[in-house]
């Protein structure tokens, strides 16, 4: 692909303009004014517009969903900086072929012009292909722009992260995929064959995916017979609507299980269903969702509500039985049932406490007078020595110490005044007078 004031022979002769184009390539912005929906980018003081005013715009990592624009950009960006634009996808090059690129913007470079190289889908290349990219981002052979849809943390190396920056592209939001559509029905000449209803839907449907919005318009004007005007049903027939953009191992997966995960202990029983369904409609694996159900029990709700781990694994349990969808109202009733639970992470913070003691203390020994004598040369060694059987002492209670003789008694757990901990509270308490008063 050629930039600014380069064509191939196949445009030169016009022949590409008598050839079959999608709607989303003829919408595609001849500026950047033109892109919608990311003003934090383009607009006037956006960082990207910023970057042009500066003349330089160094090498540049593009995140965000997809058709949200990254791609348009960097043909955008070679223009404005007359940087020649070569465009290859990871999924379908490897190191032969940068090589090969590598070297032709080193002859390129060496007559006057620069080389725009846009990557996308960076985050398929390894660590090793990745830092190809190193010595020539370095020397100015090349100003890589690279799109991803993965968040650049995990997926790309710290150090090409380092001399590149990250340029955030948001969804587009229902005004942005409004304006697209609308655009489309001028180039088209006419309007789309929707009621007001159904075109409010058929945004929702594109999910924030400005291509994806255009692909279903034009489905929708293949399907129109001459004067015939959609409702929400025929549309919904018609697109069979899009599924959700979620990638169950990716950072939708993630990020709506984090969501889920602090709705349910924010106690918002409407936003932990509302997270929980979108997992369910993208095809999550429900026994996934019932595990971290049942995590959540013990993380969140613990000893405030025991009965909060019953009822999950109780859920898990009926799913089991009853698969899809029967069983999926299961979970619902599950996640309710945290969500309005009364919450307490004291029993998790003492485990997480409990561990770090174990680690740091080493293989102490527990005192002898807890230690079976099951042979007379562990009894002579003193091993139960001293036991006081609780159920023979005042309130069934001893107050003997359990811990290793060489370590002083910590204390993991602290209940709160919340739900039945209040009641564990009492206990400790008063079990801690006792222990003072016979110790």
């Amino acid at each position: 692909m050629a930039a600014k004031g380069q064509s191939t022979l196949f445009e030169a002769a016009g022949l590409d303009r008598s050839a079959p184009r999608p709607l989303a390539d003829r919408l595609r912005p001849q500026k950047l004014s033109e892109v919608v929906g990311q003003d934090h980018l383009v607009a006037e003081g956006g960082a990207l517009a910023r970057l042009l005013g500066s003349d330089s715009i160094g090498s540049l990592i593009f995140w965000g969903p997809p058709g949200t624009g990254k791609t348009t950009v960097a043909r955008l960006l070679a223009n404005e900086t007359d940087l020649y634009f070569e465009p290859i996808s990871a999924i379908f090059s490897g190191v032969a072929d940068l090589k090969k690129i590598f070297e032709t913007a080193r002859g390129r470079r060496q007559t006057g012009q620069g080389t725009l190289l846009f990557v996308d889908e960076i985050h398929r290349f390894n660590r090793a292909q990745q830092d190809a990219f190193l010595p020539f981002m370095e020397d100015g052979t090349i100003t890589l722009v690279g799109a991803t849809t993965e968040n650049p943390s995990f997926a790309l190396n710290a150090a090409l992260l380092s001399r590149a920056r990250v340029m955030v592209f948001k969804s587009l939001d229902d005004e942005a995929i409004g304006n697209l559509l609308t655009r489309a029905e001028e180039i088209e000449g006419k309007k789309l064959p929707l009621d007001e209803e159904a075109r409010a839907s058929l945004v929702r449907m594109a999910d924030g995916d400005g291509r994806a919005s255009l692909t279903l318009a034009e489905e929708l004007w293949r399907a129109a017979r001459e004067g015939e005007v959609f409702d929400l049903t025929a549309v919904q027939d018609i697109v069979q609507r899009r599924a959700p953009i979620y990638d169950k191992s990716q950072d939708g997966h993630y990020n709506l299980i984090s969501a889920l995960h602090k709705s349910v202990r924010g106690s918002d029983v409407d936003a932990a269903l509302y997270y929980l369904s979108r997992m369910l409609d993208a095809g999550e694996d429900p026994l996934y969702l019932a595990r971290r159900l049942i995590r959540m029990a013990s993380e969140d709700i613990g000893m405030a509500d025991p009965q909060a781990l019953t009822i999950c694994i109780s859920a898990r349990d009926a799913y089991e039985q009853l698969g899809t969808p029967e069983g999926e109202l299961a979970l619902a009733q599950a996640c309710v049932y945290l969500a309005t639970a009364p919450k307490s992470n004291a029993a998790y913070m003492a485990y997480n406490a409990a561990r770090r003691a174990a680690q740091e203390h080493g293989s102490l020994v527990p005192p002898k007078h807890i230690l079976n004598a099951p042979t007379r040369l562990m009894k002579d060694e003193g091993y139960g020595k001293g036991y006081a059987y609780d159920h023979d002492a005042p309130d069934g209670f001893s107050g003997q110490s359990y811990f290793p003789d060489e370590m002083e008694r910590p204390v993991f757990y602290e209940p709160v005044e919340r739900g039945f901990e209040r009641e564990i509270r009492k206990r400790l308490d008063y079990w801690a007078r006792l222990r003072r008063e016979r110790e």
